[in-house]
């Protein structure tokens, strides 16, 4: 049985495998594009057969082991990102009540408690200030998995309306890794070749609106967006450069 296995799952890598560099043969090498041609080759090579995310990867001019060069942030997708996040709020009383109203997924004090047993079956955290007092511990559980509720991504706030409603229209949270990269989900192959451009510019714009002072030198490197099994697209990033000047 598990010889059978291996043999199918090498069959499937090497189809894979070869779509994979048949794409990517058909990404000249060395060549940046505008920003409506890039998404329009991305969505071109796309093939899945499943609804690919369309990402796009930043490299940054900056040194993130130095705390004053960090780049994070938070932006509202005008297209949202084809996914429906599942949001915890933590909070009680007139908050709570205000959460389920925007349409919280879960609600309450107590999945303080289903949090320390193991659960963390959502994908974005809202904490009222209040009870930063019983959600900070979780820090340790939530932390590594980028769920830990932080006022600067907007999740630690009495606003938890808006907070909600801005999370299911599509706003994301980004942050640069070790790398002095930035990643972050601008749609779906699905989307309109006008949606997904739109997205990224939004993106882009949050970006460069987050550049630390501390910052010297050209800070936006380079930029490229891919589907998830994708060949990478790499676009000018001049582009952005001139738009923020």
């Amino acid at each position: 049985m598990w010889e059978d296995l291996t043999s199918r799952l090498i069959q499937y890598m090497s189809r894979r495998g070869k779509k994979f560099a048949d794409a990517k043969m058909r990404v000249p090498p060395g060549v940046k594009f505008e920003p409506d041609e890039a998404v329009k080759l991305v969505k071109e090579l796309s093939f899945a057969r499943f609804d690919e995310s369309v990402e796009v990867a930043v490299r940054l001019g900056v040194d993130p082991r130095k705390a004053d060069q960090i780049v994070r942030d938070t932006v509202v997708l005008p297209h949202g990102t084809g996914k429906t996040s599942r949001v915890l709020v933590l909070a009680e009383g007139e908050k709570a009540k205000e959460a389920e109203d925007a349409g919280a997924d879960y609600v309450g004090v107590e999945y303080v408690e289903k949090i320390q047993g193991g659960w963390v079956d959502f994908d974005v955290a809202v904490a009222t200030p209040d009870l930063m007092g019983k959600v900070g511990p979780l820090g340790r559980i939530l932390g590594p998995r980028g769920l830990m509720p932080t006022p600067k991504a907007g999740t630690v706030t009495f606003d938890v309306h808006r907070a909600v409603t801005e999370i299911k229209a599509g706003k994301i949270e980004y942050r640069v890794d070790k790398s002095g990269n930035v990643h972050a989900p601008i749609g779906k192959i699905s989307f309109e070749e006008d949606q997904l451009i739109e997205n990224l510019q939004a993106f882009m714009d949050s970006v460069l609106r987050a550049r630390p002072s501390a910052a010297k030198g050209q800070y936006i490197q380079g930029v490229t967006i891919s589907s998830t099994i994708g060949p990478g697209v790499a676009v000018e990033p001049g582009l952005f450069r001139r738009r923020a000047a």
